[in-house]
């Protein structure tokens, strides 16, 4: 008997906690949270086992997380992947991170009088977004890339930095997810060009532009990696064309992006920071 009170308050606090939730918004979450590292691509079945919801819930949670981009489909199958638009609602997160933390002092070094930008970029289905930058100018050329900012990886010496660690197969899926748009005179867009491009990137290292993706600027990029060697961002830094040559700006600049990206990545995997998975199959 003297139970009762206890047990009738507990349920009156557990009604009240249901009234101030919305329950649809908390299934949502518990459908992402079904996803694992051991298992990063799930069907629908398996999404609603996971999650504790009958099939029909999770295909409308489904459809509409893969609407907003917070999930995509994978191509020619019947399962379904995270998509890092999570970062869009983390970059308050993110800017507490290892990654970040690590990453401020190492792009204030490489910007300068030949470099006016330094940058870390991850990539997000086809594009990469920007997560931390350090830029000195670039404003007389009109680039006002900002942390969030998101550029077609096809185009970007950090997307192809990025790409040339993963699989052919994934390269290819992640090429062909979206139209290959010219965007200067010189921007890359055939598959055959690209995949050889990578594999370019793949074996010395780091990836350049030559105006790819604005015209006047050059840049080169690493990918920073985890313990595995696969690309968990990419570093980049920036300059104007009408400071240098292409020829020079590489010289100068290789040694150093790759010796920024591989000391970034050694402070990550020691202290374990910033880790996602991504498909490399």
């Amino acid at each position: 008997m003297a139970d009762r009170p206890a047990r009738k308050k507990r349920k009156m606090a557990a009604a009240d906690s249901q009234k101030n939730t919305v329950q649809s918004l908390a299934k949502g979450f518990r459908v992402l949270e079904a996803f694992t590292a051991q298992e990063p691509e799930l069907t629908m079945a398996e999404v609603a086992r996971r999650a504790d919801m009958d099939n029909a819930t999770a295909f409308r949670l489904l459809n509409t997380l893969v609407e907003t981009g917070y999930v995509h489909r994978v191509p020619d199958t019947r399962k379904f992947r995270l998509g890092l638009k999570v970062l869009d609602l983390g970059f308050n997160a993110i800017a507490r991170s290892d990654l970040r933390t690590h990453a401020r002092p190492i792009l204030r070094s490489l910007v300068g009088e030949i470099n006016e930008a330094a940058s870390i970029g991850v990539l997000d289905g086809a594009d990469v977004i920007y997560v931390e930058r350090i830029r000195a100018g670039l404003a007389r050329l009109g680039v006002d890339i900002r942390i969030g900012n998101r550029v077609p990886a096809y185009s970007t010496a950090i997307g192809h930095a990025i790409l040339a660690g993963l699989s052919q197969p994934a390269q290819i899926s992640i090429l062909q997810s979206q139209p290959r748009k010219q965007l200067t005179a010189t921007t890359p867009t055939g598959l055959d060009e690209l995949l050889s491009r990578l594999e370019q990137v793949k074996q010395r290292g780091y990836a350049v532009s030559d105006q790819e993706t604005v015209s006047g600027l050059y840049v080169l990029a690493a990918p920073i990696c985890d313990t595995d060697g696969i690309p968990l961002a990419g570093l980049s830094i920036a300059a104007p064309a009408f400071q240098t040559n292409l020829r020079d700006f590489e010289a100068a600049g290789a040694r150093a992006v790759v010796q920024a990206a591989q000391a970034l990545s050694r402070a990550l995997q020691s202290g374990g920071g910033f880790t996602h998975q991504r498909s490399t199959t």
